[in-house]
């Protein structure tokens, strides 16, 4: 069974899925041959990382969009983004600067050192962005800006983990939950291997071909 279900830490259901490292390693197997626009996301980091420490001669907006507009490509053409792109650019901008501080503490910091004390502000935060930018686009960017801190997820993943999204705005609440499942899920992980880089990346590589993609 590729995940199983635990007794144990019962507080809001967060070690409710356990993954095994060997799970994860294939998942990211399949992920690497499946996959051809894993190349965005790691541009993406890129031009992310280059923008933060001003060597890039793009926005940081301008940055993200660059995964934001490939991966959340559904988000962007249903919603008619394309004929609002300038106050688009600028929407992204204010949130940014409201939250460049937060942010950049959090980008220093692992999974694993998510507690309780974050999130009245992970919800304020998630809350701004999901007007912008909906519930998986947001997810998307808080990572992009804090890449081993926030977990990834879409609507199939946010379902298979009991998570399903709801109407704008009513999304940082379920996120929340999500993070605490993810939390769970590194902590074991790092107690059973240590031959996982990121395994933050590994456990959404894992959620994309079982649950997006079901690959495995």
């Amino acid at each position: 069974m590729a995940m199983s279900i635990t007794s144990n830490g019962s507080s809001a259901g967060e070690c409710r899925w356990v993954l095994k490292a060997a799970e994860v390693e294939a998942a990211r197997t399949k992920f690497g041959l499946m996959e051809p626009r894993d190349l965005f996301y790691r541009a993406a980091t890129e031009l992310v990382s280059s923008a933060l420490e001003g060597r890039s001669g793009l926005t940081k907006t301008e940055c993200l969009l660059v995964l934001l507009q490939t991966w959340n490509k559904n988000y962007y053409r249903f919603k008619g983004i394309k004929d609002q792109k300038d106050q688009h650019f600028k929407d992204i901008d204010g949130l940014l600067k409201s939250y460049e501080s937060w942010l950049g503490t959090l980008r220093v910091r692992g999974m694993d050192t998510f507690t309780e004390a974050d999130e009245n502000k992970i919800t304020e935060a998630f809350n701004a962005f999901e007007q912008v930018l909906g519930p998986v686009g947001t997810a998307k960017c808080l990572h992009l800006l804090a890449p081993r801190f926030f977990p990834l997820w879409d609507r199939a993943i946010a379902r298979a983990y009991r998570c399903a999204l709801r109407p704008l705005g009513q999304n940082a609440a379920v996120y929340l939950r999500f993070m605490r499942s993810t939390r769970c899920q590194v902590q074991k992980l790092c107690e059973e291997t240590t031959s996982l880089a990121d395994p933050l990346k590994a456990i959404d590589e894992y959620n994309y071909c079982k649950y997006t993609q079901q690959w495995i």
